[in-house]
């Protein structure tokens, strides 16, 4: 009896401990996206500011027929806002489709003039 008490306790400890680990490792990752999108952020604006994409109804940035960069730039910055919306989902209770869209409305009403965005309907068009 003893024995498997013991055991138990063990166990009980190593998933709370591993639980821990894997918040305290999350937090970092989430802390690493943030990093990301911040460092990324300039470049975002001007290739927004360009025309070169918009912001779609989701959440998203998406290429309007900018060349170059400005695919891997929407590419590695809709991993990591994909990311963020996962996260902030888990924590609310919602999806991480719910949390996009509500972005997007956010997005929308702080964008600068002349930015592309996407209505809730799928049209384009500039702010």
């Amino acid at each position: 009896m003893k024995t498997s008490f013991l055991r138990m306790c063990g166990l009980m400890l190593a998933l709370v401990l591993g639980l821990g680990v894997v918040a305290v490792h999350a937090a970092e990752n989430l802390d690493a996206v943030k990093a990301r999108m911040k460092q990324r952020l300039s470049q975002v604006d001007e290739l927004k500011a360009s025309g070169a994409i918009g912001e779609n109804n989701r959440g998203f940035l998406e290429v309007r027929g900018g060349g170059g960069d400005a695919a891997n730039v929407v590419s590695a910055e809709n991993r990591d806002r994909e990311a963020v919306y996962a996260e902030i989902a888990k924590r609310a209770g919602s999806s991480a489709e719910q949390v996009g869209k509500a972005r997007a409305r956010q997005i929308a009403g702080a964008s600068k003039p002349g930015v592309w965005l996407q209505r809730e309907d799928g049209n384009w068009y500039k702010k």
